[in-house]
């Protein structure tokens, strides 16, 4: 989604994101049992109990926490690496880090829990973008970009191979106020389909992080009056579909398929948070080899330190 720009801890620096408004759903005529529970409050999210096994009977032997940030600094102050060690999980993917890796915080450059740290940011603009991978084991190789150099200039993708699969953590570009980037966004989107597509011919692949944009109509509050918002533009959201039909699996949603009210982003104006007016802007996607070990895909919507909040994946690999 969309931010102004707004002040940050070394000034103000230009934001990806824009805050749009959201519009009020219309009230029901006929009202209704869903008009009577909305008018009582705001229909929140409530994170079922993790699943540690997959259905048929494997234990999860990975869990992967991914949280865009909105800037690390900020994020270190406001706790989020005391919500991080709770969580525990095996590895922690961070986007929207908005630092330069000499400027990190010391807490997080100094986290013993994650002995193997990598981060990626951009080339042109200081405190923009970025993305980072911190992780228990260590993997057998990481990269970063996708190997073109208009899509590798943000600091957007990095790549960690381990034995049995790949791991990959993107913050996708957004389309833009006005959209702006929406031409650039879909030649991104097909750049980026490719180079997954070839990362897991090799080996079974994940992919998290922030991807802007709300899939189904399901995945936003207010679809209708989003159409031609970023996030939600019939360009972005076939683009998505396309990387579905590569050969990859949205893991919440095939878990979930009609649970509704589940978001991960909420613009800071209007209360939207209080109020449950979201957008489901971060996934974990799975090759659909990796479906047979499934066992959660988590929304943990409670946690605060940004305007996303987490999300974990427990799966057998």
């Amino acid at each position: 989604m969309p931010k102004r720009g707004k002040k940050k801890e070394d000034g103000v620096v230009p934001e990806e994101k824009e805050e749009v408004a959201e519009p009020e759903p219309k009230k029901s005529k006929k009202g209704g049992a869903k008009a009577e529970k909305e008018a009582d409050g705001p229909i929140m999210y409530q994170d079922p109990p993790d699943k540690l096994s997959s259905p048929s009977g494997k234990k999860y032997t990975l869990k992967v926490t991914s949280w865009n940030v909105d800037g690390i600094r900020a994020w270190v102050k406001k706790k989020g690496l005391e919500w991080v060690r709770e969580e525990d999980p095996d590895v922690i993917c961070l986007q929207e880090t908005k630092c330069a890796e000499k400027q990190l915080p010391a807490d997080i450059q100094e986290m013993a829990e994650y002995p193997h740290k990598y981060w990626a940011c951009s080339d042109d603009k200081e405190g923009y973008s970025g993305v980072a991978l911190l992780s228990k084991v260590k993997p057998i190789d990481v990269t970063y970009g996708i190997g073109e150099e208009e899509h590798d200039k943000e600091g957007r993708v990095i790549s960690a191979e381990f034995p049995s699969h790949f791991l990959v953590t993107a913050y996708v570009p957004n389309a833009g106020r006005g959209l702006v980037r929406l031409e650039y966004r879909q030649r991104w989107d097909k750049a980026f389909r490719a180079y997954l597509q070839g990362l897991a011919a090799r080996k079974p692949l994940i992919l998290c992080g922030d991807l802007n944009v709300a899939h189904q109509e399901i995945d936003l509050k207010n679809p209708k009056g989003n159409k031609k918002n970023a996030g939600f533009t019939p360009e972005e959201r076939a683009g998505f579909g396309q990387l579905l039909e590569a050969g990859f699996a949205d893991t919440f949603r095939h878990l979930y398929p009609d649970t509704p009210y589940a978001y991960t982003f909420w613009t800071y104006m209007m209360n939207a948070r209080a109020k449950n007016v979201g957008w489901r802007l971060d996934y974990f996607l799975v090759s659909n080899g990796l479906l047979e070990g499934l066992c959660d895909s988590k929304i943990r919507s409670k946690a605060l330190g940004s305007d996303h909040c987490p999300i974990t994946l427990y799966l057998a690999v």
